[in-house]
């Protein structure tokens, strides 16, 4: 059975249908899928997409699953009134639906990081310190708070870019914001690890800064599989042996693309610009 990889959605639902159209022709027949985060938010169809991705997790016997990303738990975050949402969310449609409640139960009980074969899957990052079996654990720990009784509590909590470095000592609150900052903000970092954020909208770091993406850190201690990851459109497309990039800015004009994790076939469809590139942030 073949293992497709989907980068970003961000509420763009019927280019979604399209590629999952595609990927059925391509399999032909039954095949797994792991979307890569941001099912929602600056895109045209956040309700849809959410609607969708969640039915098909559901009726899928475990081969189909979706990890969280930043825009995800932003809309948790809003959703169970932690923090409030910014003038580019797109998420009056979802708050108001119907089943709101149960969407946002799916949504919460969603992974940070799963394996397929030997391919990690997350939106973000992991740190260069993290081993894949570490990632794993270190991931199924913040799930647990999510899926837990206190989850308000924490989302309460999450928002804020310290600690900025991996620490096995770290406990907590502290801990586990470390651990999403990974998992769903990261992308540039200094050579020892440190993660640094603030540059979005270039796939390079500024001139001078020594600063690094976080796939190109020495050392890093997951070379050992295959990273499979989204959230970065400035960076667009990426196919190497070792990572594979999916966000190729779907919402901002560009492609929503699908990997097939066994032998690289790449399937992807135009999307129209759904968000300008000028004054907004992406990823």
């Amino acid at each position: 059975m073949k293992t497709y990889a989907i980068g970003d959605l961000q509420g763009c639902m019927h280019e979604a249908q399209l590629l999952l159209d595609r990927i059925a022709l391509d399999a032909g027949g039954d095949c797994a899928i792991v979307f890569v985060g941001d099912l929602v938010n600056r895109g045209p169809a956040s309700l849809d997409a959410l609607r969708k991705v969640a039915a098909l997790c559901e009726s899928s016997g475990g081969r189909i699953e979706a990890v969280l990303g930043n825009h995800d738990l932003h809309l948790l975050a809003v959703a169970c009134g932690a923090q409030k949402a910014s003038k580019s969310d797109t998420f009056d449609e979802i708050l108001a639906a119907p089943d709101r409640d149960a969407l946002m139960d799916w949504l919460r009980r969603r992974p940070l990081a799963v394996m397929a074969g030997q391919h990690l899957l997350f939106h973000a990052g992991v740190l260069p310190q993290w081993t894949a079996g570490q990632a794993m654990a270190l991931a199924a720990e913040v799930q647990a708070v999510l899926r837990g009784p206190d989850w308000r509590d924490f989302l309460g909590q999450m928002y804020g870019n310290q600690p900025d470095r991996w620490d096995d000592s770290l406990a907590g609150v502290a801990r586990w914001r470390c651990i999403v900052n990974a998992f769903t903000r990261m992308r540039f970092c200094t050579p020892d690890g440190v993660m640094v954020f603030g540059h979005k909208e270039n796939a390079g770091a500024p001139e001078g800064s020594g600063l690094l993406p976080w796939f190109e850190l020495p050392g890093r201690r997951t070379l050992d599989v295959t990273v499979v990851f989204g959230h970065w459109s400035a960076l667009g497309l990426l196919l190497r042996d070792d990572v594979i990039g999916l966000d190729s800015g779907c919402v901002w004009g560009g492609k929503l693309s699908a990997v097939c994790l066994e032998n690289r076939a790449l399937l992807q469809v135009d999307c129209p610009e759904y968000q300008q590139h000028a004054g907004k942030e992406k990823g």
